[in-house]
């Protein structure tokens, strides 16, 4: 990646004011040369105020306000048409509540030079999860392993929160028509982008379980997981099947 590349880092936050300071400040310390945008929810624990506190002292760092908690995929489209209108060249999304490590941004950049977007991914050689339990692990294991399966994405952590997108990449994306939400939302792009031929690279990250907040994991979530991954599934190999067919005839 290009030293002249304007950087945005998204992050959406709902009730993160224990977590975003020292986050905000280590995103600025490891990447001084990019820009932060904190999405907030309306958090009522005063999550919005105190990133307004401070952007005010650092002109790096923006907020943008939403009226109400409305699920990580709206926060994200938000976020990513506001880097678009401003024109960045590179926006990364990251969680605010320290499970992605700031100082693996530089490894998700840099792997920018030969990709379209890069996923930060656990579940690869050198990828790891710190104080997750067995049954978390599992989930997520397995939860992969069937979008795998329905897909063929060729992709070992399609959920994975933390990215770093070309702008281009995002513009062709058709966001508006990204309607999942939580981790089904990283599925919905990460589908997307290789559908679009996009060049998609994992790198090996460490994911470290949250010390400060409530999880957004829900079984709502989860459900919409995978009835949507089972439907894009089956379409998915619909088409395989009629291209079969397709090339049989002309044979």
């Amino acid at each position: 990646m290009s030293g002249t590349e304007r950087v945005l880092v998204v992050i959406p936050t709902y009730n993160e004011v224990k977590s975003i300071g020292p986050v905000v400040e280590r995103v600025r310390q490891t990447v001084p040369e990019a820009d932060i945008l904190v999405v907030d929810d309306n958090s009522p624990d005063g999550t919005g105020g105190l990133v307004e506190e401070m952007a005010a002292r650092d002109g790096h760092v923006h907020v943008l306000h939403r009226p109400a908690k409305q699920g990580l995929g709206v926060a994200y489209r938000e976020g990513f048409g506001w880097a678009l209108d401003r024109d960045y060249d590179v926006v990364v999304e990251m969680d605010a509540d320290g499970s992605h490590l700031p100082e693996q941004l530089p490894r998700l950049l840099s792997a920018l030079a030969d990709a379209d977007l890069v996923l930060g991914a656990r579940w690869v050689p050198g990828g790891r999860t710190v104080n997750w339990s067995p049954a978390r692990q599992l989930l997520s294991r397995s939860g992969n392993r069937y979008v795998q399966l329905a897909l063929g994405l060729g992709l070992h952590d399609a959920t994975g929160g933390l990215r770093a997108f070309r702008r281009q990449t995002l513009a062709d994306l058709d966001l508006g028509a990204v309607s999942s939400q939580g981790y089904c939302f990283q599925v919905d792009v990460a589908r997307r982008a290789v559908a679009a031929g996009r060049r998609v690279v994992e790198v090996p990250i460490t994911f470290v379980e949250r010390e400060e907040g409530e999880s957004k994991m829900s079984r709502a979530i989860v459900r919409e997981a995978l009835v949507n991954v089972t439907v894009w599934g089956l379409a998915h190999r619909a088409r395989q099947v009629r291209g079969l067919v397709s090339r049989e005839r002309r044979s």
